[in-house]
């Protein structure tokens, strides 16, 4: 039995599918960053997604936060985004 509060689902599974989805990534401020970042993403996206993207730099240029807004159309595909994200070296966080 599930305590008060408890779910077995994730905040992934509340979103209703196909939609648009707001994805914020941050990493070291390089010039290949963005273009990594992008083909992870479009790796698990149909050929024809439009993706989105918006930059912006840290105030020290250290960093650079992308926000690419796509549809995503189930939980797996942005389960595995998020997998492929975590596992690149350049990218510091994903939200």
């Amino acid at each position: 039995m599930k305590a008060s509060g408890e779910s077995d689902e994730s905040g992934l599974a509340l979103i209703d599918y196909p939609s648009r989805f707001p994805l914020k990534v941050l990493g070291h401020h390089t010039h290949e960053f963005e273009s990594i970042v992008l083909e992870l993403v479009r790796a698990r996206c149909p050929q024809a997604e439009h993706i989105e993207v918006r930059r912006r730099n840290s105030r020290g240029g250290k960093y650079q936060a992308l926000t690419l807004t796509f549809t995503v159309y189930s939980q797996q595909q942005l389960e595995e985004i998020y997998q492929d994200l975590y596992d690149c070296e350049h990218v510091v966080m994903s939200l």
